[in-house]
């Protein structure tokens, strides 16, 4: 957790510490991101980061994070906004955090959010893992969580790959909003919640040739959207 306010600091250690999470945390972005970076991938399960943060803008820091190499980049990142304004929550999503929760929140909604996001990679059927996925020129490995193109990898947020295998696994099937929110995040849909939107942007800009008109992940209007079956060669 980076965090510099000392009492939200301890009192989420506390929090989550009583339901079996050891917590580690750095007041400043400086030395958190270095314990993130020495770290063997996977030490560390999940990144609490908070927006603002003296010595380094929380955006920046989940900028540098999803820049790293390797799986250290995928490491799953809530981002804590004291802010109200909605541009703040659309550019962290866009940045590559997983989520993100405004300040002051109850403890018990940190809680299920972590949970949900750490959930996340078990979405993934075993008929899957055990065969993968091809559409033409894309192919998906769910059992290394890799995404090419050509044979070239795409780089995607842990968020972004399992948004991508909820439509995959779907293909040919419009999905609203409210079922892909749900099949991925684990939680009632927002109506005024349009970071789904933000995700799919994403997904489109990494794996479409042309993400203004793309063709593997369609609009359909006033449903939602479609993973398409049949695709390019």
């Amino acid at each position: 957790m980076i965090e510099d306010d000392q009492r939200l600091a301890g009192m989420v250690s506390a929090y989550l510490a009583q339901h079996g999470y050891d917590v580690e945390v750095a007041e400043r972005a400086a030395p958190g991101l270095q314990r993130l970076t020495s770290a063997a991938p996977g030490h560390y399960a999940l990144l609490l980061l908070d927006l603002m943060l003296p010595d380094l803008d929380g955006l920046e820091v989940c900028r540098r994070v999803r820049a790293l190499p390797g799986p250290l980049s995928a490491t799953p990142i809530v981002m804590l906004t004291a802010k109200g304004d909605p541009l703040d929550r659309v550019i962290g999503l866009e940045l590559g955090a997983d989520d993100y929760l405004p300040k002051p929140f109850e403890p018990r909604e940190l809680l299920a959010r972590l949970r949900a996001v750490l959930r996340r990679p078990q979405i993934v059927s075993q008929q899957a893992v055990n065969a993968g996925l091809t559409f033409g020129r894309l192919q998906i490995d769910p059992d290394a969580r890799v995404v090419r193109v050509d044979g070239q990898e795409r780089p995607l947020t842990a968020y972004q790959f399992d948004l991508l295998m909820a439509m995959a696994e779907r293909a040919g099937r419009v999905l609203s909003r409210e079922q892909l929110v749900d099949l991925v995040r684990g939680q009632p849909h927002d109506p005024f919640d349009r970071s789904i939107d933000v995700h799919i942007g994403r997904l489109r800009a990494a794996l479409e040739d042309d993400p203004k008109q793309p063709r593997r992940i369609v609009t359909v209007r006033g449903a939602g959207y479609v993973f398409a079956k049949v695709q390019d060669a």
